[in-house]
């Protein structure tokens, strides 16, 4: 018996009898109260146990063989996709080997509505490309006359744009007005259909993981001499608008955090012609680890943008067009997911319960306390 009374005088929850005790309204109201924010917060505890925890590092990126897969999406609203080019080019200005891709253009109207469904571009040739998939007419001539620029008597010239690639063969500068072939084309007409139609540019490239830029610009794009042109023929090119949206830009594939599309969604509108829109990104590559399933290698990036005009009077060289030029950063970021301790959810939700009823007890005890000294003041008339 003595062992136990000693034993009881250790208890820290000492009991009141129910004939001592006394129910309130303000303590029943702090116990519902209570009640509901310990719920809430361990429903919250609940749910940030179950969300895996990602623990994030850094380090020299010493992956290799990976290749760089750029997604791209974008819409001119203002110029025809026959007067639009994609390329792809290293950072010494030669045009990307090897490179795998799924590029469609898809021609507009000038309220955004699909003409026609989509082509695949071509945007791997090296010394000269022509994006126009229209058929010939055939109320051409057998034979047409290349106007003095074919390579022998016996080269026909049957379309405007063979005309024209001719010319650009010997270095002339063609004159599509004086071409037979291109009275009765659209290529060869004072406007055409290069600013009565819009372009759709959409899909994937694959290049190697080095520093490069891609940019989509108007007139056909070729190379003399390895020197990367665009002929914008036969218009200024002050006359193209290059307004465009970006519907989405990113380098690799997708995650739930992090930033891997910042341009998602810009529009650009170009206040003149001739307008040259330079995006300069810097690409850190990327791991996630998750929990369950493969490791998923993509890159986030940052952007810094930049525009100017082109056109004679401003004095400013380039062309007009959407430029993005991007680098690839020495480091990596790794992302690991990690489960949450099972003793430290514990830990949280012993602490929200103690805590939120130890409150609430000292707020019950002081409203219980000033309610009874003011009764009791009224009661002696005191109080005033």
């Amino acid at each position: 018996m003595r062992f136990l009374d000693s034993l009881r005088r250790l208890d820290a929850y000492p009991k009141i009898d129910n004939e001592f005790s006394v129910r309130t309204v303000s303590g029943a109201a702090l116990t519902l109260v209570s009640s509901i924010v310990i719920v809430v917060l361990v429903i919250g505890e609940i749910n940030a146990y179950l969300s895996p925890n990602v623990a994030e590092e850094l380090f020299v990126d010493t992956t290799r063989g990976h290749k760089l897969k750029i997604n791209l999406d974008f819409t001119i609203p203002r110029i025809s996709c026959e007067y639009v080019s994609l390329d792809a080019q290293d950072s010494t200005g030669e045009q990307h080997l090897h490179i795998e891709h799924n590029i469609y253009k898809r021609r507009l109207d000038l309220q955004g509505n699909q003409i026609e469904e989509p082509k695949k571009e071509d945007i791997q040739a090296s010394t000269k490309r022509i994006s126009s998939t229209e058929a010939p007419s055939t109320d051409k001539p057998a034979c047409g006359s290349c106007y003095g620029a074919g390579r022998n008597e016996s080269q026909c010239c049957n379309t405007c744009q063979e005309v024209i690639d001719a010319y650009r063969e010997r270095k002339w500068n063609p004159n599509v007005e004086d071409f037979e072939q291109c009275k009765n084309s659209n290529d060869g007409s004072v406007e055409g259909q290069a600013f009565n139609e819009g372009c759709h540019i959409y899909g994937t490239l694959e290049v190697n993981r080095v520093e490069g830029r891609f940019h989509i610009a108007p007139g056909k794009s070729f190379s003399i001499n390895h020197i990367h042109v665009h002929d914008v023929q036969p218009y200024s090119s002050s006359r193209f608008n290059t307004t465009h949206f970006i519907n989405r830009l990113s380098f690799g594939e997708q995650f739930g955090f992090g930033t891997t599309q910042p341009l998602d969604g810009l529009y650009v509108i170009a206040a003149e012609g001739a307008m040259m829109f330079q995006y300069y990104i810097k690409i850190v590559p990327t791991m996630f680890v998750p929990l369950e399933g493969p490791t998923l290698y993509t890159n986030q990036f940052s952007v810094t943008k930049h525009q100017k005009s082109v056109t004679a009077m401003s004095g400013e060289t380039g062309m007009p067009g959407i430029f993005v030029n991007y680098e690839l950063s020495p480091l990596m970021v790794k992302y690991t997911e990690k489960q949450n301790s099972l003793g430290h959810f514990a830990t949280n939700v012993c602490a929200i319960i103690g805590g939120i009823f130890t409150v609430a007890g000292i707020v019950d005890s002081l409203l219980f306390t000033s309610i009874h000294v003011i009764k009791r003041k009224i009661e002696l008339g005191k109080a005033s």
